[in-house]
């Protein structure tokens, strides 16, 4: 099975450390926030790993090289514009191949455990759901047997990690450019075609200079 990170935003929430660095290579705890992933697939059994990157990509490709110091076959997607999370996803697709991949926000740390991912996939996508942080208090879906239905703003609405299992054919019909996920995930919870499962570990979304401090006060607990 494959991995793809999601590593092309600005960061711009996130500056002045991103003026000059990318977002992934941000250090969490003196270590760039890119490799906990890395580190974490592989160890979960996940060999090949696709990154996206657009703003200061480079930096990003001559840091993590070819994936082989982690154990990986590291592949890149430049992104010349800014293609949003679908559009990024759509573009890398030849580089996914058509089974079921693992999608992973390079903007978060967790300590989920890849390995729960497995094939084969009885829907198009499956995904991680974690409580509603402070800052998305009102969530994003609601999990009811292991299957994810709209948010709609009731109890026990859950938020989305930013980890999940996709099937290529969530994005058939698709066309090149840029265009979020979200919707077409709306479209196949709808349909009945997404499964969930809730992760009661830690997680982060280092979307923000405080965030990123939360992330390495729970990391030194977790050491």
């Amino acid at each position: 099975m494959k991995a793809m990170i999601l590593a092309a935003g600005k960061g711009e929430r996130m500056r002045p450390l991103t003026l000059h660095t990318p977002k992934p290579l941000v250090p969490l705890a003196g270590r760039p926030l890119i490799e906990y992933h890395l580190q974490a697939l592989a160890a979960a059994g996940i060999t090949d790993v696709v990154i996206n990157h657009a703003w200061l990509g480079q930096q990003i490709e001559r840091h993590l090289g070819d994936g082989s110091r982690f154990g990986l076959r590291i592949r890149y997607s430049a992104e010349g514009e800014p293609l949003e999370t679908g559009g990024g996803i759509f573009k890398a697709l030849p580089l996914l191949g058509d089974e079921p991949f693992v999608l992973v926000n390079g903007d978060i740390w967790t300590d989920y455990d890849f390995s729960r991912l497995q094939c084969p996939l009885p829907s198009l996508a499956h995904l991680v759901l974690v409580d509603n942080p402070s800052h998305h208090g009102h969530g994003d879906f609601r999990l009811v047997d292991g299957q994810v239905l709209d948010g709609d703003n009731a109890p026990g609405t859950l938020t989305f990690s930013g980890i999940s299992l996709l099937h290529p054919s969530l994005f058939d019909g698709c066309q090149p450019g840029a265009f979020k996920l979200a919707p077409l995930l709306r479209q196949a919870i709808a349909a009945g075609k997404v499964s969930g499962e809730r992760h009661a570990g830690r997680w982060v979304d280092v979307g923000t200079l405080e965030r990123l401090a939360e992330a390495e006060r729970l990391l030194g607990e977790h050491a």
